[in-house]
Formats: C-alpha cells, structure tokens, sequence
C-alpha cells in the first residue's frame, strides 16, 4: 500500500509514541477528513484498536503492518533522518492530470496568451461559478502549485492566465 502524506505523518508519531499510539493529529487534520485517514489506516491493518480514552473516543495503536509500511521493524526508532526521507519522498511525489478531463481543459484555457474568463470556463465545462473557483484555488495551486494571474481590463471581464515556471520563480 503507497501511504498519503498524512497516512505516513500519523504512522511516524506512532512510532515514536512510547506506547505506539496514534496521539499526535496535526491541526490541519480533523474531522472527517481524520475519520477517513484512520479508516483507511484500518482497513489496511496498519492500525488497529488499542483502548477508549477519558472521552469516549477510541484510541488506536500502530500495528506491525504499520512498522513494514514505513520500511521499519517493530519499535525501531525513527531517526531524524529517516523521517525528513520520507517525508520527502511523499511530498516529491509528482501530481498528474488525466488528459481529457474537465481540469486539463481549465488549464489548457488558462494557458494560452489570451487567458480565459470565468464566464468562458463556466461554458465549456458546464461548471457553477463557485465551481470554478473553488478548482482554480484548491486543484490548481494548492494542489498542482500553479501560479494563477488575474487581470481586469477596463469595460471588460476579469480573465485568469497560469504563469510560466519561468515567471513563477521571479
């Protein structure tokens, strides 16, 4: 099983935990968005349940599936080292589009010279507004790192062009 950042961020705390506890959530980790990483974590028996906390809440311990996912035998400790190669290993991961797809159509408008306009993407994808959006922050640049320009000529629409990697680093 390939280990989602995340996946791998709460595997490692585990590790380190002196009862091998998952106990560290990062903050930007919480809801249903933790519900689905320990569900998966589960499914896969890299976790398993260990006990209830004071609150109610279940508290889950890493198993030895959990140690050979990381590459590691059971409570051996992580290094320094090894936890900054793996982190980048899953942070150097490349993203890729799906040729065809509504997102490689978004970005192929926002590439060319003109850009294109909300209005414009909104029509050949079929999108809402918000949807439009919500791609162009979340898929585009959080997720794909791309760099997005927004113009507004005088009398005219705000249109959206991705920068060049060239202009990206300047």
């Amino acid at each position: 099983m390939k280990l989602t950042p995340s996946q791998t961020l709460l595997l490692t705390a585990a590790c380190n935990h002196p009862e091998q506890l998952l106990a560290d959530f990062p903050a930007n980790l919480k809801g249903g968005a933790l519900i689905k990483v320990l569900t998966s974590l589960g499914k896969a028996g890299l976790i398993a349940p260990h006990s209830k906390a004071t609150n109610g809440s279940t508290r889950f311990v890493i198993t030895s599936a959990g140690y050979e996912a990381l590459g590691l035998t059971k409570r051996a400790p992580i290094t320094v080292a090894r936890l900054d190669a793996v982190i980048a290993s899953a942070e150097s991961r490349p993203v890729r589009t799906r040729e065809g797809s509504k997102q490689a159509t978004v970005i192929a408008m926002l590439t060319r010279p003109e850009g294109a306009s909300i209005a414009q993407i909104c029509e050949v994808t079929g999108w809402q507004p918000h949807t439009v959006r919500g791609c162009m922050a979340g898929a585009l640049k959080k997720k794909l790192g791309l760099t997005i320009d927004s113009a507004k000529e005088t009398g005219s629409e705000r249109t959206y062009r991705v920068l060049p990697p060239v202009a990206q680093l300047t």
